[in-house]
């Protein structure tokens, strides 16, 4: 006779049907991925906040306003490689298979080659002419290209991040990739600092320093991780950067996994870009407006997204050990856990919103506070539901 299962330890009310355990090792592995999401999406934001103490201000924030959606949509064309390499790596370390994770983890680094210099190579040739094509004013357009050119040119580096903290969050280690992303941080806002308003005898490059500092700083955070996977700190992962034929049935099946996520922050992007498309042709200011809103967006967005990240993770080893109660119990804690998170961050923003719109600089008595203030406003009151 079958033995019964094992009891859940539930909980009540708001958290009824829950498994306890479930919900903990999920909300453990679930905030260092938030932390770590923040901190990405946080280079951004300070880039802005300090090129908001620029003498030509309003033009680099504008700049900064059409670029920042286009490095957004640089995001998407690795997305469907880390979403893919998470549901096959998570799999096998569920099966306990520690080849099968490194031999997924070396593929995905060539196909991450192979993907960075498509974007290189694209983005550089079509920067100018999408920012034309957004209705950037040719000061606005020259600054934002200057911004746009190094972060394109040395992709490779963002998308290898990605792409690492990616594979340790499949095998539950998050805490590593937070920790070099917060030294990574550090080194960026340092960078910034000197490059952008030339001090720490730094050049003064303004807006295109800011990109520097950033391409310099994930440089760093690349090599740190390198070096460590190399060591075995990792139990049953090595970041094997060599050249090697592509195994294609692989590559196959892991866009054809990712490839819907990919698909539907493709559509969500191309979306937001037709709305700065907009916003330029009614005034310039707007789209400056939007771009310090998009960076609060981002900043706000990243802890739920954290959080379906390590469901992803956590539902992936449930699988693959053959476990599918686990998996139901994974969907239910996170879909708890996100709702509360991104409640409390909307009313943060609603509530914070002039000392937010302060941070970059800006005076919330201008057009640009006020449209600025309003955007963070709506965004705050739409969280719950995101």
């Amino acid at each position: 006779m079958q033995a019964p299962a094992p009891l859940m330890k539930t909980a009540s009310g708001l958290f009824h049907g829950v498994d306890r355990a479930i919900f903990r090792r999920l909300f453990d592995l679930a905030m260092p991925i938030v932390g770590l999401n923040v901190l990405s999406v946080l280079t951004l934001a300070v880039d802005t906040a300090m090129c908001g103490r620029l003498v030509d201000a309003e033009e680099a924030l504008t700049a900064l306003g059409f670029a920042g959606q286009l490095i957004f949509l640089l995001m998407v064309a690795m997305l469907g490689l880390t979403v893919g390499t998470v549901a096959f790596i998570a799999r096998a370390h569920g099966a306990g298979g520690t080849e099968r994770i490194n031999h997924v983890l070396h593929q995905s680094i060539l196909l991450t080659y192979l993907v960075s210099i498509a974007v290189a190579i694209v983005g550089n040739m079509g920067a100018g002419v999408a920012m034309d094509w957004l209705g950037a004013d040719p000061e606005v357009n020259e600054l934002g290209v200057g911004y746009l050119r190094p972060l394109l040119t040395f992709t490779v580096f963002f998308y290898l991040n990605m792409l690492f903290a990616a594979a340790l969050r499949a095998v539950g280690n998050t805490m590593l990739p937070f920790t070099i992303a917060l030294f990574s941080n550090l080194l960026n806002i340092i960078l910034n600092y000197g490059l952008i308003l030339g001090r720490l005898g730094l050049p003064e490059m303004g807006v295109r320093g800011a990109a520097w500092g950033t391409v310099i700083s994930q440089a760093v955070a690349v090599i740190l991780m390198v070096l460590i996977l190399r060591r075995d700190a990792v139990y049953g992962v090595r970041a094997r950067l060599h050249l090697a034929p592509i195994d294609r049935p692989l590559a196959n099946d892991l866009f054809r996994v990712g490839g819907p996520a990919a698909l539907d922050m493709l559509v969500l992007n191309v979306a937001f870009l037709s709305v700065v498309g907009m916003l330029a042709r009614v005034a310039q200011v707007a789209v400056a407006a939007h771009g310090i809103g998009l960076r609060i967006q981002s900043l706000a967005f990243v802890p739920g997204f954290g959080v379906s990240q390590a469901i992803g993770a956590m539902v992936g080893n449930a699988l693959g050990a053959g476990d599918a109660r686990e998996a139901r119990q994974v969907v239910r804690s996170g879909m708890l856990l996100s709702t509360a998170i991104m409640t409390v961050t909307g009313l943060a923003i609603v509530l914070g919103a002039e000392p937010i719109v302060a941070i970059f600089d800006v005076d919330p008595a201008t057009e640009l506070g006020r449209y600025s203030m309003i955007w963070m406003r709506v965004l705050g009151l739409g969280m719950p539901i995101v």
